[in-house]
């Protein structure tokens, strides 16, 4: 009798397992349906090969945003740091990336010649970019502007360029930071006139149209006693963020050999993270002192 009951069982549980069996086969074959066809309309957004992938996210209507959130003018600490601080997290989330320059609101990154992150399609690499970097704008925002409420989300629009020579990615971090120097220092002019003269908007344009470098500098000198060279790198220059090794000092509690109690000893480990930099990348220099960013195998 226990032997007729096992062997039933036995029955059923193949029958079960048959059942599972064409279930998975009728998914299967439900999976290539008729409507499959919609898929040939995607386009191949394959990015060519050995080349330098950039994606440059820019703020959608940020000067409309900086005013309705109070940022300082010509140049917000908080909302500068704030933007280093995204990046940092895109970079983290996406180790494929060699470098990445901001200045106001726009942040360049840079993926290594080399990736084959997803199959170098441009769609998911501006997306990921963009909706990460966004996404850490909200998240973080509580800790710089701490008196201030995020009013509403902001937004960033991206796109990508591919460079194919480490010539042609250098020139385009040159053009980044040669647009930084200019809007800065019309902006620190500008709102000197503003701030401290007491010219309207309209009128401190009218005075610095058709005006040079030379000639900004100078009504910065004689007018307001500030010597722009002396202004913070981070405004001059923007920021670079790049991947170096980094030894921390850590506290740890550790049982000794013939000790009853655990105690605390100092640890040092090497870290690589992502460390912001304010400094020339026009010149060689800042090249030369990190040839690994252009380094073919990295």
């Amino acid at each position: 009798m226990l032997g007729w009951r096992r062997a039933a069982a036995a029955v059923f549980a193949g029958s079960g397992r048959w059942a599972g069996c064409l279930r998975g086969r009728r998914r299967l074959s439900m999976a290539k349906s008729k409507f499959e066809y919609v898929r040939d309309f995607e386009a191949d957004d394959t990015c060519l090969p050995n080349c330098w992938i950039v994606v440059r996210l820019d703020g959608r209507n940020f000067h409309r945003f900086s005013e309705q959130h109070e940022f300082k003018k010509p140049n917000d600490d908080r909302a500068l740091h704030l933007m280093t601080k995204c990046a940092q997290t895109v970079m983290q989330e996406l180790e494929d990336i060699a470098l990445a320059y901001g200045q106001s609101d726009e942040y360049s990154f840079v993926f290594r010649k080399k990736s084959t992150w997803f199959k170098r399609r441009a769609s998911k690499f501006m997306t990921h970019v963009v909706s990460q970097f966004a996404s850490s704008y909200v998240f973080y925002w509580k800790d710089y502007f701490k008196d201030q409420q995020l009013l509403y989300p902001p937004g960033f629009d991206g796109r990508i360029v591919l460079y194919p020579s480490n010539q042609n990615l250098k020139d385009y971090l040159s053009w980044r930071q040669a647009d930084c120097h200019i809007n800065n220092l019309y902006n620190t002019v500008f709102w000197m006139l503003v701030q401290r003269s007491g010219l309207t908007p309209v009128q401190a344009q009218d005075r610095l149209q058709g005006t040079l470098a030379g000639d900004k500098n100078e009504i910065l000198f004689s007018e307001f006693n500030i010597n722009y060279n002396n202004e913070p790198l981070m405004y001059r220059k923007g920021t670079v963020l790049i991947w170096q090794k980094i030894n921390e000092v850590m506290t740890k509690k550790i049982k000794l050999p013939q000790e009853a109690e655990e105690k605390e000893v100092e640890v040092t480990r090497t870290r690589t993270k992502v460390v912001p930099l304010h400094c020339d990348i026009i010149g060689d220099q800042f090249w030369e002192e990190y040839p690994e960013i252009l380094a073919e195998d990295s």
